[in-house]
């Protein structure tokens, strides 16, 4: 897939899934993770994207440390409803990486691996999502501010005119490269203390 040269300076995330090793998926269910194939998931690349990605990888690794995360064995509860804003695209990315799903995720084998009542939304959390490990009890609660990264002026213009039946090559390209250079800025400050929040 040809894609923004940014995508590949994004650094990537191993989990363990055990299901996968069991299976012979994987060797010893190690999975690497890439933003691009969080792309594929969603089938675009935003902010919005952007952001889920961060506050999962950031919310994994501040909950295991060293250690490897275990895909399926994280809970992540949600504080706004799944047909809120963009809240189902956020959780595509949080269950893609997680493997946690409401009710449509693997059953499980001899009451092992269940995917499922992992994912929950309408939570009374204090953040936009909080994670939890099911080994340790440790949670971890993160929200997403996209404003700390502004959007570069005109970029309404330009996607209007760029949905445009008629609308050029040349206009598309300027509005693509616009928008992901934002993105691409969001990843830039992900250390920024404003855009992420923990607690």
């Amino acid at each position: 897939m040809a894609h923004p040269r940014f995508f590949d300076e994004i650094p990537t995330i191993t989990l363990r899934d055990p299901l996968a090793r069991l299976l012979g998926a994987a060797d010893d269910g190690l999975i690497e993770y890439s933003y691009a194939e969080t792309v594929k998931v969603t089938g675009h690349s935003c902010p919005t994207v952007a952001g889920a990605w961060l506050m999962t990888t950031q919310a994994l690794r501040r909950l295991h440390g060293d250690e490897i995360p275990t895909r399926g064995a994280i809970s992540a509860a949600f504080r706004n409803s799944a047909l809120e804003g963009v809240t189902g695209v956020i959780a595509s990315v949080v269950g893609f990486l997680t493997g946690a799903t409401v009710d449509t995720g693997f059953k499980g084998l001899r009451g092992r691996f269940d995917r499922r009542r992992l994912l929950s939304f309408e939570q009374p959390i204090d953040g936009d999502i909080r994670f939890e490990r099911l080994d340790t009890g440790t949670a971890i609660t993160v929200s997403f501010d996209a404003s700390v990264v502004p959007a570069p002026p005109g970029i309404m213009p330009q996607l209007f005119a760029a949905m445009e039946a008629n609308a050029s090559p040349e206009q598309q390209a300027v509005f693509a490269n616009a928008w992901q250079d934002r993105v691409r800025r969001i990843f830039e400050n992900a250390d920024h203390p404003g855009l992420l929040k923990f607690s």
